[in-house]
């Protein structure tokens, strides 16, 4: 019988230990997967945050309360809902999300992995930014009673008032903390964006006369304004002051940023304006708000539309500055109608709680 070539021999006993090379080697390799994917990533994750209907009740302290109250006024009852929305934040500088959550949040519509310095800048501590948030909270909900109040015809002292002024501005001399702008060139301004927009008609190519109260006292000055980022500005930092004709109380704990603006006020309006404004629907929005109406953009519109599905919101209202990053991310069965102004937000509510055809209302989806 012939002898079996050696060679042959040599390749099935070298197979076993490739093989067992390639075993050892997968197994190695998926060790240092999982080891990298538990690794903390550079990103925090956004997902719906809870809400609150401005309608309702909304924990303070020990006891559930109305979110909006109007002691002194007479009120009439209310149906359905007006949600406002609020986005949660998963992982913190020094406590980031590893890698396998970043990835599980790629995966699911309703999260978003996002680099952790867009939502925590360097430099800023986290009591730092709890305290702008809770401001802007505190400002928002002035802001909301202002628009609300407007719209429904009160008449009140609304003043844009200099908080700061930077240091080298064109301001700077000339306005002084405390200053109320009147008008800018001889326009009046009862609200930010009206000054805003008043700067930019200016243009930096002369003076702007401003007419401010100063101690009692009203006089007339002249800025220049600069360009920074592609807008005219003065280089002041400014608030809006109140002098409201009525009480009206918004309690909402720990909940911070100006996003909830536009939806306390149409809470305000129902409240103040006989009949349900929602007709019973379930209906659910974001937006900041000024003292003129205008709604104005937020951050995490993705997550919110999310939020509102989940309390079964089928009408949504959105600032039409977000409707860029609202394409494609619409819940099924929920419609999204874009606003500008409060005005407009409760033109829309009261179609849908009616019954009436609301094609002729802007989207945010193509239809």
């Amino acid at each position: 019988m012939p002898e079996e070539p050696r060679h042959r021999s040599d390749a099935v006993a070298k197979r076993p230990r490739r093989e067992t090379i390639g075993r050892w080697s997968l197994a190695i390799a998926i060790v240092i997967a999982l080891v990298f994917a538990l690794l903390p990533s550079p990103y925090v994750i956004e997902r719906p945050g809870p809400v609150f209907d401005t309608l309702g009740t909304a924990e303070h302290g020990d006891e559930q309360v109305p979110l909006i109250e109007i002691p002194d006024e007479e009120t009439f009852p209310t149906e359905g809902q007006l949600n406002l929305l609020t986005v949660s934040v998963v992982g913190r500088p020094g406590a980031t999300p590893n890698w396998f959550e970043v990835l599980g949040a790629w995966f699911d519509r309703s999260a978003s992995a996002v680099p952790t310095e867009a939502i925590f800048p360097p430099g800023i501590t986290q009591e730092d930014r709890d305290a702008e948030n809770q401001a802007a909270m505190v400002d928002s909900q002035q802001d909301a009673i202002a628009a609300a109040l407007v719209e429904l015809g009160y008449d009140f002292p609304r003043e844009v008032t200099v908080a700061s002024v930077f240091d080298d501005s064109p301001a700077d001399g000339v306005l002084e903390d405390g200053d109320v702008i009147a008008a800018v060139n001889g326009t009046e301004v009862h609200a930010i964006d009206e000054l805003r927009g008043a700067v930019a008609d200016n243009g930096t190519d002369a003076p702007a006369t401003l007419s401010i109260v100063r101690g009692g006292e009203s006089l007339d000055v002249e800025v220049v304004p600069v360009e920074r980022s592609g807008q005219a500005i003065l280089g002041v930092g400014v608030r809006m002051r109140y002098e409201f004709p009525i009480d009206v109380e918004i309690r909402l704990d720990d909940v911070g940023g100006p996003s909830a603006g536009m939806m306390f006020a149409l809470g305000i309006v129902d409240k103040l304006t006989p009949g349900a404004m929602t007709g019973g629907e379930i209906i659910a929005g974001t937006g900041t708000i000024d003292a003129a109406g205008t709604v104005g953009a937020i951050g995490g519109i993705r997550q919110k539309l999310w939020g509102a599905d989940g309390v079964g919101a089928d009408w949504f209202l959105a600032p039409k500055a977000n409707c860029g990053e609202v394409e494609g991310h619409v819940p099924d069965g929920m419609r999204v109608f874009a606003v500008e102004t409060l005005d407009q937000a409760r033109e829309v509510v009261e179609a849908v709680a009616d019954g009436d055809d609301t094609s002729e209302f802007a989207t945010c989806t193509t239809e």
